[in-house]
């Protein structure tokens, strides 16, 4: 459980409830600095002289904010609009694609005005209607280490639970999701998680659930009548590593439960980085081996404007290949929705 060594509360966030029940659980806490803000420059309450510290200690902040702008971002290739609950997450993993869109506010963001962004769900849900509209709660977070203190998913999840035209999934790293056993879903929630061989989550993945905590939740979550899927990613080409992502899988095979109610889908991402993201991953990680030569990626511009260094045409295909071979000679080829 993610404990932070600050609470920042921007201005307004105490008029609501939830930003008071999270006020409240910190006041007396003598290891919590409180913070009230008069205005929005959160990183200057922040301590640190540079990016580097900066970075830590904001991985060690939450803020309580309100959302104020409605309208939803979109979320291709998973969803039709993102969900805006929480932005941030505690885990420092060194790749992360939000470096380009947090990279200079580090810290976690929950948003206490949950009811109004529920409500502006509903809008999109009945201007899409008759179709079904598919919410992403994590598509610029790892939402489930700030739950204990904000419920937003779960009101989520049992919101979702009632709605026949939408559908609500998020992706995570950690396993503390036994808050979820036991809720209204109806199946309409749909929760990933994010894998990787052991060596990239020890090298790169700092601060998350080892993989056998990730699996063991999936499963758990699976028997609980949840839709689940394991997004494997970012997939990174070094010495074995066809070896090591097969070990993966064959952990996910041996460990699956009989009889699963739903089918298990997956999403494999190749590595990719933008210029921003590399400049700052330079900066606060100032060690690292990620591969981020320019000059061995294949440059590409995104659907939000920026471009991005991907491996080669060549490599990825080998990529597509591999996993779409091995993913359906364990599970199968309809539950692969995408390799990219």
């Amino acid at each position: 459980m993610f404990v932070p060594h600050r609470v920042i509360f921007e201005k307004g966030t105490l008029e609501y409830s939830l930003g008071n029940e999270i006020y409240n659980r910190f006041k007396n806490d003598d290891k919590v600095e409180i913070i009230k803000l008069s205005s929005n420059r959160i990183m200057s309450a922040v301590p640190g002289k540079d990016i580097y510290e900066k970075y830590r200690e904001g991985k060690k902040t939450l803020v309580v904010g309100v959302k104020k702008s409605l309208k939803f971002q979109s979320c291709k290739p998973s969803a039709h609009y993102q969900m805006p609950l929480v932005s941030g997450c505690i885990g420092q993993c060194e790749y992360c694609y939000l470096n380009t869109q947090l990279g200079e506010k580090p810290f976690v963001r929950v948003h206490v005005n949950v009811d109004d962004i529920l409500k502006q769900a509903q809008k999109y849900i009945d201007e899409r209607n008759p179709e079904i509209t598919v919410f992403e709660g994590a598509a610029t977070s790892d939402p489930v280490p700030v739950e204990p203190y904000t419920n937003s998913l779960k009101k989520s999840i049992e919101y979702f639970g009632d709605q026949k035209l939408a559908r609500f999934r998020f992706v995570t790293k950690y396993n503390d999701i036994d808050g979820f056993l036991n809720i209204n879903h109806n199946g309409h929630t749909e929760i990933r998680f994010s894998l990787n061989t052991d060596k990239i989550i020890k090298q790169y993945e700092h601060y998350t659930a080892s993989i056998e905590k990730r699996i063991e939740s999936a499963f758990k979550l699976a028997e609980a009548g949840y839709p689940i899927g394991f997004i494997i990613a970012p997939v990174f080409i070094y010495e074995n590593w066809k070896q090591e992502y097969e070990k993966v899988l064959d952990m996910l095979y041996d460990r699956m439960p009989k009889n699963l109610k739903n089918p298990i889908g997956f999403e494999v991402i190749s590595h990719r980085y933008t210029t921003k993201a590399k400049n700052i991953i330079l900066q606060v990680f100032p060690k690292t081996t990620l591969p981020m030569e320019d000059s061995e990626r294949k440059f590409k511009y995104g659907q939000f404007g920026y471009g991005k260094f991907l491996y080669t045409k060549e490599q990825v295909e080998e990529i597509k290949t591999f996993f779409e071979r091995e993913l359906s000679s364990r599970f199968s080829k309809e539950d692969i929705k995408y390799i990219i």
